[in-house]
């Protein structure tokens, strides 16, 4: 499953933020294991160096985006991505980047904390529990 992450998620595993890091770090793991694609958008990326580096400074900003990239895709973000999400029924335009970068991207679903941020979003989005609970029984239907 390609499954794009909203920045509130890796947040949540990146500054230990509870009681929401224990579901994060189960998706992560399940991106390491290649369970599932993990996406990261491109905006994404560099919301979470901006704020890691205000919190735990450049040099550990730069070791946990490497770290993110070794892991995750990513999605890009360009000029129509951008038109795309002005024209989005999603009202937040930094969440219409993220569903129109997902949508470009091919994901199944976006991953995220924020669902009513997402209530008009083309791609399926899916609270984190959610998320593992289908995951888990998807892993019990294979052989």
């Amino acid at each position: 499953m390609r499954t794009l992450f909203d920045t509130n998620i890796v947040l949540d595993l990146l500054l230990d933020r509870e009681p929401f890091s224990e579901e994060a770090t189960i998706l992560f793991s399940k991106v390491e294991l290649e369970e599932i694609t993990g996406f990261l958008c491109a905006t994404t990326v560099t919301t979470l160096h901006y704020l890691y580096n205000k919190v735990k400074g450049q040099k550990e900003a730069q070791t946990k985006i490497q770290q993110l990239l070794t892991v995750f895709s990513v999605a890009n973000v360009n000029k129509i991505i951008l038109e795309s999400a002005l024209s989005s029924k999603i009202k937040d335009y930094e969440d219409a980047v993220i569903e129109q970068s997902a949508l470009y991207a091919g994901v199944h679903g976006i991953v995220t904390r924020n669902l009513k941020d997402f209530k008009y979003s083309k791609v399926k989005t899916y609270s984190p529990i959610e998320l593992i609970k289908i995951l888990s029984m998807e892993k019990r239907k294979s052989p």
